[in-house]
Parts: structure tokens; sequence; C-alpha cells
């Protein structure tokens, strides 16, 4: 059998030992509806419970700040829309960038036709955001900022620090604006403490730490305004109604827990393979360019490469790299469209044929360095082959 190198786990990662046997657990013998009374009603509770401490734990916040969803979609939909519904009567200016999902992005632009301005940030040739442009958009009636920490496709880590800087200056003056992040992809990866950046929301997603898809948080702050988006029978503090998706909670927490124990040396190892990654192509394959902050460099996070092959199309070499057992992507996996994959790279004034050459490469803690020895050999014939081609 064909070896599997997976470097694809900015779009999924593979659930841990762990988590499946916490899931297991509750749909052979944890089943109960956790709103019900009797016995096994309260043992799902218990496990609710359980884990909304772990995540609010690896986010020093409240138990009670932490609402699960389906997933950073949905996170991203109720803090957007709840936050903008609640605020509407102060203002309808929102700030965000353009280089956000298309979990926040459509979001925005749904609140467009409905009355709502919203202002979209572009990013530097590195795909970070500026700050100073954050600044002068600010208006007198903006009531929400969404802003990502970690960029999916190209692994730039946000300013947050200095964008919290800007926020606690309007908050002592006229302007009180909500802050949502999207930390999707900064989980696990690099230091994530809301309360203390000023971070009102804040998005999550199992699926993207070896946990289960179909569960996510959004970690609330105590007093944000926020309208529920989906009316039920009042779970989850009333602010995501439906009957809890028991196992795939109890899988969240058991992947947060493994988190707690093993961020800052997962961190560490997928920075190392990056950059061997990195600077193996640079120094082998010719016309090549990495799209994004620099290896090693403060905005660059640990485990997302995005390259481009230039003369080559990516989605051709994907297949090829797909023959030799390797995965990787072209872009957002949440993105079926090559313009909307194409989006991010665009606002940082890529060429057409440096956006059409792209792959992104993402890493998680199980990938190895003889894995990556492997991948940039296997690069380097099938770049020169389809090259040969043209």
């Amino acid at each position: 059998m064909k070896q599997i190198i997976y470097l694809d786990n900015s779009a999924t990662t593979k659930p841990a030992p762990s988590v499946v046997q916490a899931m297991m657990q509750c749909l052979e013998n944890t089943y109960g509806n956790p709103s019900s009374v009797h016995r096994l009603g309260v043992e799902a509770e218990k496990i609710i419970s359980q884990a909304r401490n772990e995540v609010a734990d690896i986010l020093k916040v409240k138990p009670k700040e932490i609402v699960f969803t389906s997933g950073g979609s949905e996170s991203n939909n109720l803090a957007i829309k709840g936050a903008a519904y609640s605020l509407s009567n102060r203002g309808k200016h929102i700030i965000t960038t353009e280089i956000e999902h298309p979990a926040v992005l459509n979001v925005c632009r749904q609140l467009e036709e409905e009355g709502f301005k919203i202002t979209y940030l572009p990013p530097d040739n590195e795909g970070v955001i500026r700050t100073r442009d954050f600044q002068d958009a600010l208006q007198e009636d903006t009531v929400l900022v969404s802003t990502m920490y970690v960029n999916n496709e190209t692994g730039a880590i946000q300013p947050l620090e200095e964008i919290a800087k800007v926020i606690k200056r309007a908050r002592s003056g006229k302007k009180t604006p909500v802050w949502h992040v999207d930390a999707v992809q900064a989980l696990g990866k690099v230091p994530l403490y809301p309360k203390k950046l000023g971070i009102d929301l804040l998005s999550l997603s199992a699926h993207k730490v070896h946990g289960p898809k179909g569960v996510g948080a959004l970690f609330v702050a105590e007093g944000t305004p926020l309208k529920p988006q989906i009316a039920g029978g009042g779970q989850e503090m009333g602010l995501r109604s439906g009957t809890e998706n028991v196992p795939a909670i109890a899988g969240f927490g058991a992947a947060v827990s493994r988190l707690k124990k093993e961020a800052a040396r997962n961190s560490e190892h997928m920075a190392a393979l990056k950059k061997m990654l990195v600077e193996g192509v640079l120094k082998n394959i010719p016309d090549t360019r990495l799209n994004g902050p620099p290896v090693g460099s403060n905005s660059s996070a640990p485990h997302i490469a995005n390259i481009s092959f230039i003369g080559v199309r990516g989605e051709v070499l994907l297949h090829y790299l797909e023959q030799q057992g390797i995965y990787t992507s072209t872009g957002s996996a949440c993105s079926s469209r090559k313009t909307e994959e194409q989006r991010v790279l665009k606002s940082m004034g890529l060429s057409a044929k440096e956006m059409d050459g792209a792959l992104r490469f993402s890493f998680c803690a199980e990938n190895t360095a003889e894995e990556v020895k492997i991948v940039l050999n296997k690069l380097q014939e099938c770049v020169k082959e389809l090259r040969s081609f043209g």
C-alpha cells in the first residue's frame, strides 16, 4: 500500500484516538438527551459541561462564555449577525478584511444587502492587515469589527495586539465596536487568550485540531450583545437552540484536552517542518515564491505554507502529487470556485501566473521530517516534468 503523506491539515485533521474513544463512549453508552432529567440525560449534560470546561480553560475564560455550535461557519454567522442585529440601533458600519474566510465575507455581503455598510481592508503583499488602515476605517457608527487571527491560505498572522490597542483607544471615546475574531486556524498553533486582548467574540472549530467535524464553539464575553440566530428550546445559554451533539462535543473536549498538553511542542515541530519545506523548495526548484510572511517571522504561523510554482498549474501539480500519495491543496477547502480560491492571493498583488501555480501545504504534529524530504524530492520531479510539457 502506497504511503500517505497528508499535508492538507488546514482543510481538516485526522481525529485523534482519544477523540474517537470519547465519541464512541457517547454513541454506545451515554446516548441520553442532555435536556432530560433522568440519569442518562444528566450523564450527557455532565459530558457537555466537561467539554465546556476544557475549551474555557485553554482560552482562560469562564465556562459560561463558551457556546457550542456546529462548527466555525456557524460560530462566525452567530457572532457577526448576532452582534450586527443587536447593535443596529447604534450604527450599521462593520469593518472586516479582504482576506477573511468565506464564512465571514459572505455573511458581511448578506448584511450589505440588508443596509449595513461594510469596509473591507486590504492586506499588504505578505497578507497582513495594516493597523493604520484599520485605524482610518473606524467611524462613529462602527458597531462591529471582524478580523481573522491566522489566514487559512497563507498562514499570515494578523496584528491582533496592535488592533487591540486601536480598539481600546476607540472604546475610551465615543466609538464602542464589538470585536469578533475568527480563530479557527489559530487554536493550538499560536497563543490564544481573548480576554487579554479585549476580544468579545471568538470562533473555533474542532476538526482543525484533530477533533470531529460538525462541532465548534463561540466565545462570548460576558455582557456582549448577541441576538440568537436559531430559535428553539434555549440550549447553550439561550444563544444556540437545538439538542446538543453530545458525541461531537465530547470529541471536541478530548481534542482540546490533548492540545493543552502538547500545543507548544507541536507548534515548534510544525514550524521546523515548514521551514524545511519552504527553504528546500526555494533553494532547489527555480521560479518559486513563498506567498506570505517570511518563515520564522512573528507574522508567520507554524503550520501553513503557500508556495507558487510558476509555469505550473497548481491543480495539475496537486493531482500529480496525489498519485504519489501526497495530499495538498490549492486553497480554502470551503471554497469551490477558482476565483474565490484566488481572492486572498490576488489581494496580496500576485500575478495571474503566481496565483495559478499556488499550492498550500499545511502541517500537523504527526508529520515528520522524513515525509518532508520525500515531498521535496517528488516536487522537484513533478514540477520538472510538468514544465517540460509547456
